[in-house]
């Protein structure tokens, strides 16, 4: 079996990329979380993921495969300014930002106060799963962290995947539990 492509997202991907990514978050706990209403979940979700496709597809940090079937978003040392909803605050209700903002304050929180890269969406569409193109473009990014000599974080919410990422070189290295159980990991630095 030949390796995939592995390309950095443009504009372009956005499409394929926030339909594969709202498909393979569907039943993620964060995402639940966020966004309960199961009615609303591809419209907000839509609008979450276009909102972190927006933000770095600038900055050349998303790699995807076939455009958008699997996708790593990642974001680089650089501290960012603004709010932390970007332009979510106009499209959500007051009860959906609120739960927005609160999970992304608790994960701020945890994170470390030393550079990093932050590998801040891992998802393949459905259709595509089982073929390990998660690990592909995920690596994409740990190269370049690795480059810049700086370890790579990442949290996630489901308890299957610190398994599958303690395989490929994940360490936890603090735990969140409110406002829900979130496990921040972490790759040394080469």
């Amino acid at each position: 079996m030949t390796a995939p492509d592995i390309t950095v997202a443009t504009p372009a991907d956005r499409g394929r990329v926030v339909d594969s990514l709202v498909a393979a978050f569907a039943d993620d706990p964060v995402l639940r979380y966020l966004f309960p209403d199961r009615a609303a979940y591809p419209r907000y979700a839509a609008a979450f993921f276009g909102d972190l496709f927006d933000k770095r597809v600038h900055k050349q940090t998303i790699w995807t495969i076939g455009h958008g079937d699997s996708v790593a978003m990642w974001d680089g040392p650089a501290v960012e300014t603004g709010s932390p909803d970007g332009g979510l605050s106009a499209g959500y209700p007051a009860d959906v930002l609120a739960r927005v903002n609160a999970y992304d304050d608790a994960v701020r929180a945890a994170l470390p106060a030393a550079p990093f890269w932050y590998l801040g969406v891992l998802g393949t569409h459905p259709d595509c799963a089982g073929r390990r193109w998660g690990r592909a473009v995920m690596r994409a990014g740990l190269r370049r962290a690795a480059a810049d000599g700086l370890p790579a974080v990442l949290e996630t919410s489901k308890p299957g995947n610190v398994e599958v990422y303690r395989r490929a070189g994940w360490e936890i290295v603090r735990e969140v539990t409110e406002p829900l159980h979130i496990w921040i990991m972490q790759q040394p630095a080469p």
